[in-house]
């Protein structure tokens, strides 16, 4: 594969990696007003606790994503310039740093995902079935 196609499939994969991570942000926004609002029943053990957890795990996660963002957006910066180098060692570094970048992506998505499935088993559960549960 020359060179060409190469940067330009990696540039594909820097634009599926941004995608992931802003369906993520709308999905942590919906999250977050789910936890925060006053759909669940009341007298839920511990469910301010669970609310909290979940609240700081999801914080921890955005952050996360915010850093391998910013790898994200050097790696693209980098991809750019390599059409303008000819070292082939310029070529196994963008390689490799793609795929330390594909692994840091996977597992963020990966948890994320995890804490998703994880909130919406134990939120849909407890959440009020009418208007006549919150009287």
């Amino acid at each position: 594969m020359d060179k060409e196609n190469q940067v330009a499939q990696l540039h594909w994969k820097v634009q599926q990696w941004k995608l992931h991570f802003q369906l993520m942000d709308d999905e942590i926004v919906f999250i977050n007003q789910l936890l925060n609002s006053n759909a669940f029943k009341p007298n839920v053990p511990n469910l301010f606790e669970h609310l909290m957890d979940y609240k700081t795990r999801l914080e921890k996660i955005n952050s996360r994503s915010e850093t391998i963002r910013t790898q994200i957006s050097t790696h693209e910066n980098n991809l750019g310039g390599i059409s303008d180098k000819s070292e082939s060692s310029s070529g196994l570094n963008i390689n490799k740093k793609n795929d330390q970048i594909q692994v840091e992506v996977d597992a963020c998505l990966g948890d994320f995902q995890n804490l998703k499935s994880e909130i919406f088993n134990y939120t849909g559960g407890i959440l009020l079935n009418n208007n006549s549960e919150r009287k």
